[in-house]
């Protein structure tokens, strides 16, 4: 255990952006990332030099979005498309059938990583009623909302760079399910994630909470292994933020989180340093049965494995569920913002013998919205 009694992150594989580049990744990492027993995810430094402040700038506009007055956001969402296009809070139900309120999302479809025209995914498949994916991307007024100026250009330059490091990833793990995966098709993932127009991202806003810990949560959380007969308990009510899931495309890649204080926060140098609350951040549950709080450094991005990635590795790299704990110490006056952006296969490409995504799509967005 870590000071504070924070969960130390073990276990977490860190990997240059050359390494990936020369495919000079070992297996055994790719393992120790994304195996059976593994966290399911992978650090990569020594990122393009744009890459911290495109991060700033982006992050920082997840806080300006949500205090647009409710009028401007309700004209953001895209109820056709489960409100998986532009804003949505409140709409995803995660846990107990209860809907999810404490964080706001910004959906952009990243058909553009592919083709600068496209504004959404293209419908070549027999199922083309798929809004949540075939819906074109909804943008604020750039000109209304002056401090939004550049968000449109910025989103889409810092999910091309997520992108591009994806398929570096998915290049590692093509040559680990080459020799490792019987009948795997030679470089299936890096094609899914360069050529797909289903990756979507989401930019994420999680609202300030209360500044104490509620009744019944515990003030520290522990490592299931080691208080088994606690451990359900603790994750069913230390997942706040965001409740206990896994992903459901190939690589999530992740920045960072930002920490700002919500109200007196007007640029995005005024990025807190720490959280006020050392136990707040995400959290992944292992293989093995430890719960581990993993920390993501500013200057690097993080990909974790997906349950489409399972189904295509025939379950040699596992998808992990992992949470998001809030802020319980300081003000109660802190968001926490980042990006995930999810690589998908396009909606016709099959993730297993019976599947294709589309299938496979429609099923977890019917259980979660």
């Amino acid at each position: 255990m870590a000071g504070n009694g924070v969960p130390k992150a073990q276990g977490v594989v860190t990997v240059g952006l050359e390494d990936l580049r020369t495919g000079s990744v070992p297996f055994i990492a790719l393992e120790d990332a994304f195996g059976p027993t593994s966290l399911g995810i992978i650090i990569v430094k020594d990122l393009p030099p744009e890459f911290p402040e495109l991060r700033r700038r982006l992050l920082f506009a997840a806080s300006q979005v949500a205090k647009l007055p409710a009028e401007d956001l309700e004209s953001l969402e895209c109820p056709s498309a489960k409100w998986l296009v532009g804003w949505s809070c409140g709409k995803e139900t995660l846990k107990d059938g209860k809907y999810d309120t404490l964080k706001g999302s910004y959906y952009v479809n990243c058909a553009f990583y592919k083709d600068p025209s496209l504004t959404a995914a293209q419908p070549n498949h027999p199922n083309t009623n798929f809004p949540e994916y075939t819906h074109p991307n909804i943008w604020p007024s750039e000109t209304t909302h002056s401090r939004l100026s550049g968000f449109k250009a910025t989103a889409e330059a810092l999910c091309s760079l997520i992108i591009d490091t994806a398929a570096l990833v998915a290049r590692a793990c093509d040559r680990y399910a080459r020799e490792n995966v019987e009948g795997y098709q030679e470089g299936y993932l890096e094609h899914v994630v360069r050529t797909s127009t289903t990756t979507k991202a989401r930019l994420l806003h999680y609202f300030p909470g209360s500044p104490a810990t509620p009744a019944g949560y515990p003030s520290t959380p522990v490592l299931a292994a080691t208080a088994a007969d606690r451990g359900a308990a603790m994750d069913d009510e230390d997942d706040d933020w965001c409740a206990t899931h896994i992903d459901h495309g190939c690589l999530t890649g992740l920045t960072s989180a930002m920490y700002l204080d919500d109200e007196h926060s007007s640029t995005p140098q005024d990025e807190l340093h720490l959280p006020p609350d050392p136990a707040a951040g995400l959290y992944i549950r292992s293989r093995v049965g430890t719960t581990v709080k993993v920390s993501i450094p500013r200057d690097c991005l993080a990909f974790q494995t997906g349950e489409a990635l399972e189904l295509i590795t025939q379950g040699r790299f596992r998808a992990v569920p992992h949470f998001v704990r809030g802020v319980r110490e300081g003000n109660g006056k802190v968001a926490r913002n980042t990006l995930a952006v999810f690589t998908q296969p396009n909606l016709h490409e099959m993730v297993d013998e019976k599947r294709d995504f589309a299938t496979f799509a429609k099923e977890v967005v019917e259980r979660n919205h």
